[in-house]
């Protein structure tokens, strides 16, 4: 791993073109991995951590209802009727009509999604996922978190949608390891990259640390 240091601005590694550029806090990593072409945008200085990649990811943090993207991921209880946490807040920023249609949804089983409008909310529509309820990892806890990415992603696809924000997926009151509920996360995406499908997704961290636990898997310092 090579990092260089810089400060506001990304430059274009002058070594190997078949990079992958990392951006996190102020320091650029470039692991040979991937072909990128060029890259066409410079990141702020309030982008935490970007991965210059085909299907760009990002992690920030920020409250989730307030991101101007395409879709939001709720992180959902079984009866979409709303919650606490991530679930309550989006509830609240929709406004009432978000429940009217959850109603009409049915319920959602864990690691399944479904989508509705985003109503009140900068983002067009809400991917709701149901995550699992950690026990001890050895009831199909790690492949349920990876369908909740991979379904919504799939929801996202069917609707033509270019990017989406995913909140940490069941890290809250059901209890997920955070680190092992994040290596997931990053794992099930780029997994998801090999259908060939183009989507800028964002991480969106509630909590600092989380922050850096996903710049660190994406491969920043």
């Amino acid at each position: 791993m090579i990092v260089l240091f810089i400060t506001g601005i990304l430059k274009r590694f002058d070594g190997d073109p078949d990079s992958l550029f990392v951006y996190c806090n102020d320091a650029l990593s470039v692991e040979t991995r991937t072909p990128i072409g060029s890259i066409v945008q410079t990141p702020s200085t309030r982008s935490p951590c970007q991965s210059y990649i085909p299907l760009m990811i990002t992690a920030v943090q920020a409250d989730i209802t307030t991101l101007k993207v395409d879709a939001i991921v709720n992180a959902a209880n079984e009866t979409l009727l709303g919650g606490g946490g991530v679930d309550g807040a989006i509830h609240r920023a929709a406004g009432p009509g978000l429940l009217a249609e959850c109603r009409r949804l049915g319920g959602c089983p864990t690691g399944e999604a479904r989508i509705t409008a985003g109503y009140r909310l900068p983002a067009r529509y809400v991917i709701h996922t149901v995550g699992p309820v950690w026990r001890d990892g050895c009831h199909g806890e790690p492949e349920l978190l990876r369908n909740c990415y991979w379904h919504s992603l799939e929801l996202a696809r069917q609707y033509k949608l270019k990017s989406i924000a995913f909140p940490c997926i069941s890290t809250g009151v059901y209890g997920y390891p955070p680190d092992q509920a994040a290596g997931v996360a990053i794992s099930s995406v780029r997994e998801h990259q090999n259908t060939g499908y183009e989507i800028a997704v964002t991480f969106c961290c509630f909590q600092e640390s989380d922050l850096a636990r996903y710049c660190m898997l994406l491969g920043g310092s």
